[in-house]
């Protein structure tokens, strides 16, 4: 399942590049489970990157 997590909308000119920074913390990654509680569980995730939900640069952090 993918979930937008850390939208920031920024204007670049043409030929201009930007460095966009944001943290992921525990409390992003919770979701509701089975019984309805809110609950963060430990794994492997896979963030896309990118100006859409079809973004295919990827990279992967480990919740412990």
């Amino acid at each position: 399942m993918r979930e937008l997590k850390g939208f920031e909308r920024i204007s670049l000119r043409a030929g201009e590049s930007k460095t966009v920074s944001f943290k992921i913390t525990p409390d992003l990654l919770r979701f509701y489970d089975y019984d309805l509680k809110h609950v963060a569980e430990p794994g492997e995730f896979d963030l896309f990157i990118g100006g859409s939900s079809r973004a295919t640069k990827t990279t992967r952090i480990t919740l412990k």
